[in-house]
């Protein structure tokens, strides 16, 4: 038997994220604009629109030699849902025009499908696709994101929680593990470097190595760390919306993820139980939580400061890895929309790596998952 999807079921597919604080993207790569609709952000929070476009500055092509050279600014506009600098409760949009597209250069591959792409899958499961840099399917759409992300952002600084990330490993290259004391002091170090890494030394390595590849017409894949600090207890929901499981699903939305583990990760399967529980020791009393209770922490954290789904009051850690980008200047073997043998080659602006820009987008989809979990605890207007 065949069933035909509806068309209300087609478009509601896919393009929104969250349940209270919730985002609905919009545009493609190469269209007039790209744009975000964020409901249920509470009322009265103070928008601060320069630190909203330094968000976007960090994810913006053309801002170095290891990034794409296509020249956005990335420039946001807030339409509505804003009065006097405070949000109203109302829906906050937000747009993005698109400024440098170049869609000569895709017309080589409009009947051809692209080693790697969305380009056969989105033929197949729509008949249709927009050929001109992979349309809804391109990254350029995460620029949304991070817009929304830095509004969400703000809203958590006000409870105190402080989301960073930094590029921990671009192909075999891998930092040492970090220590942080200071957010302040990791950013200034991290933004020190192109790579975006806040170990210095590493950071040479990884940008000479992303040079010669993009030298050689080729590209490479890498990780981002990210660290969640003062997350309250108590954040993440039974069964399937643990914590954990919405930050998965939220690092995997991300284009060109291929992996998500948090706190001991992959390696905690090595470990024995003996080694990897947690040990919760008493510190000094919590006044805030009445006389007599004592705030609980544990010893290590190879449970990335979740358990049971829900966060424990101790930072939350993750990595995320970043696939090579697909498009590579080097001719590959594919086949056409009629399934006939054909041969295709990279052509425009292309990221060789895509982890130094991918930082800002995994806080921003952090920050979203935090932010609806918080208002999930609590009312829909700040105190």
């Amino acid at each position: 038997m065949h069933i035909r999807k509806s068309a209300h079921q087609n478009i509601m597919a896919g393009n929104s994220f969250g349940q209270i604080f919730r985002i609905t993207t919009f545009g493609e790569s190469h269209g007039e604009a790209i744009g975000v609709i964020i409901d249920g952000c509470p009322a009265q929070l103070t928008v601060d629109l320069e630190y909203i476009q330094s968000e976007l500055d960090k994810r913006r092509p053309g801002q170095s030699k290891i990034t794409t050279q296509r020249k956005e600014s990335d420039t946001v506009k807030i339409l509505s849902g804003v009065f006097e600098g405070k949000t109203t409760g109302t829906p906050i949009a937000m747009l993005i025009p698109n400024e440098d597209q170049r869609s000569k250069d895709y017309t080589h591959n409009v009947d051809v499908f692209r080693p790697s792409h969305a380009d056969y899958t989105y033929q197949t499961k729509y008949g249709i696709r927009d050929y001109r840099g992979g349309g809804r399917s391109s990254a350029r759409e995460t620029a949304t994101r991070v817009a929304a992300g830095a509004l969400a952002k703000l809203l958590l600084k006000t409870q105190g929680i402080e989301i960073f990330a930094h590029v921990c490993s671009v192909g075999k290259i891998n930092a040492p593990e970090v220590t942080i004391n200071n957010e302040k002091e990791f950013i200034d170090e991290r933004e020190k470097n192109i790579v975006r890494c806040v170990d210095q030394a590493t950071a040479e390595e990884m940008i000479t190595y992303i040079d010669s590849i993009r030298k050689q017409g080729d590209t490479v894949g890498g990780k981002v760390s990210c660290y969640i600090k003062n997350c309250p207890v108590g954040l993440g929901e039974p069964v399937f919306d643990k914590l954990h499981a919405d930050l998965g699903k939220a690092m995997l939305s991300i284009n060109a993820v291929h992996g998500f583990e948090y706190g001991s990760g992959f390696a905690g399967s090595e470990m024995r139980g003996s080694e990897h529980n947690d040990i919760f020791v008493s510190l000094t009393p919590a006044l805030s939580k009445g006389e007599g209770v004592k705030q609980i922490e544990t010893l290590t954290n190879f449970s990335g400061g979740i358990q049971g789904g829900i966060s424990n009051g101790m930072p939350i850690e993750f990595k995320v890895a970043f696939k090579p980008v697909a498009t590579i200047m080097h001719s590959q073997a594919t086949v056409d929309s009629e399934g006939n043998a054909a041969e295709i080659s990279g052509k425009g602006r292309h990221d060789p790596c895509v982890v130094p820009r991918a930082v800002p987008i995994v806080e921003a989809m952090a920050a979203l998952v935090l932010a609806d979990h918080w208002l999930r605890n609590n009312n829909s207007i700040l105190k």
